[in-house]
């Protein structure tokens, strides 16, 4: 990994907004040539500091019916293989490891509640799994970094 200065910084929370902005428009937006801008985008991305260019569509953030967050505790030295587990569900979008009272949170997709709620009765029957709390999202304003 590369440091990252404020220029950089900059860049990329211009590009996570947009990622099709031009390099002349980051150029005029940073106050940076647009060779300046250019060798940094090359340099992040050599770096592996960016992996990639996307597009997200308006489908994806409306496909799921039930969207949730669900924070889940490990009892003793079980983590992996409940990740493991976790990783397996298709339901599952994303997988947190974290610190303080949660080992893990879950981002989760799924097509209605019924199919929400098997799902949610899946994790909790797998061995190593503590306890839960759910939140389920009703909307979102924002997405990416």
């Amino acid at each position: 990994m590369i440091s990252v200065d404020d220029l950089d910084t900059e860049l990329l929370s211009a590009l996570r907004h947009n990622a099709r902005m031009s390099v002349s428009s980051l150029a005029a937006q940073t106050g940076a040539s647009r060779a300046t801008v250019a060798a940094r985008i090359d340099r992040l991305v050599a770096s592996g500091t960016i992996v990639g260019f996307t597009i997200r569509t308006g489908h994806e953030t409306r496909s799921a019916g039930v969207r949730a967050i669900v924070m889940i505790e490990v009892l003793g030295k079980l983590a992996d293989r409940v990740a493991d587990q976790l990783r397996g569900l298709p339901q599952v979008r994303a997988l947190h490891s974290t610190n303080g009272k949660w080992d893990f949170v879950a981002e989760l997709e799924d097509r209605d509640l019924a199919s929400f709620d098997e799902t949610l009765r899946r994790i909790r029957l797998i061995n190593g799994i503590n306890s839960t709390e759910t939140n389920i999202l009703l909307k979102t304003s924002k997405t990416g970094f």
